[in-house]
């Protein structure tokens, strides 16, 4: 390989080092997409809670259903006159294991 060659080509390496590695290089690039790719992730995730507790709040302030509602099923409360009857979940029927007597001593 003549010099001129071999100039060239370590001209050429001088050139892509900076395009590669270097400060804005391609791998710096491809690595913020990646960050940024995922903090839109976390964005839309951060947006669709926002937009719920939004709804909430303004069904909140805009009405009393809402606060009845949250009251019956988070407070227990019930309305006066009306009847409180519960109904057990459905499931198989185990019953209670007998008592053992004590031992006499």
């Amino acid at each position: 390989m003549n010099w001129p060659t071999l100039a060239l080509v370590v001209l050429i390496a001088l050139l892509q080092y900076p395009l590669w590695l270097g400060k804005g290089g391609w791998i710096r690039v491809w690595d913020y997409e990646r960050q940024l790719q995922a903090q839109r992730q976390v964005n839309q995730k951060l947006e669709q809670r926002n937009a719920g507790l939004d709804a909430e709040v303004r069904d909140l302030k805009s009405g009393l259903d809402a606060i009845e509602e949250r009251a019956r099923y988070e407070l227990g409360m019930i309305k006066e006159g009306e009847i409180f009857v519960q109904v057990p979940q459905k499931g198989p029927l185990t019953p209670s294991p007998p008592a053992k007597p004590a031992a006499a001593k």
